[in-house]
């Protein structure tokens, strides 16, 4: 597993395909704030609350200059489902081999019922105009998270 990425540590540059098969660059949103969410697996229940929370206050998050993505190893036709299934209505990216989460430090040794392997570390970073990470949150609950982040960004009353 790659160290955390510390606030104020450039965010790490990637290009991966969304749930249509097209090219996303992290670079090419530069300008606007991102607020990237790794989530491990499509259409499992926290993360169908997460990503359905995050559909909810796209609204706000994007008035306030955000572009909000969501990644996971889920392959293009699965997200697609996912996407269309619960009305998500931001782009998800498939990262298949995990390179973009070793580089944001999201993938790494979990325990679920006495039971340790490797897997995704359901986590948030929002990322400045320029590239650089404001907020780095790891190891979030589905539920509520995005409420956190809202008032993290200045969208709520803390």
């Amino acid at each position: 597993m790659t160290d955390r990425l510390e606030p104020g540590s450039p965010a790490p540059d990637f290009t991966l395909v969304d749930q249509d098969g097209q090219s996303v660059s992290l670079s090419a949103l530069r300008g606007r704030g991102v607020i990237l969410f790794f989530y491990p697996e499509a259409m499992t229940p926290g993360c169908t609350t997460e990503a359905c929370d995050f559909r909810d206050s796209l609204a706000p998050l994007q008035a306030a200059g955000y572009t909000v993505l969501g990644i996971s190893r889920d392959e293009p036709e699965k997200l697609q489902r996912f996407r269309e299934r619960d009305g998500l209505t931001y782009d998800l990216l498939s990262d298949p081999d995990h390179a973009v989460h070793d580089a944001y430090g999201v993938w790494g040794e979990k325990t679920n019922y006495g039971k340790t392997f490797m897997g995704v570390l359901r986590s948030t970073f929002v990322i400045d105009a320029e590239g650089r990470v404001e907020h780095a949150l790891y190891n979030v609950r589905a539920t509520g998270h995005v409420a956190r982040v809202r008032k993290l960004v200045g969208l709520d009353a803390a």
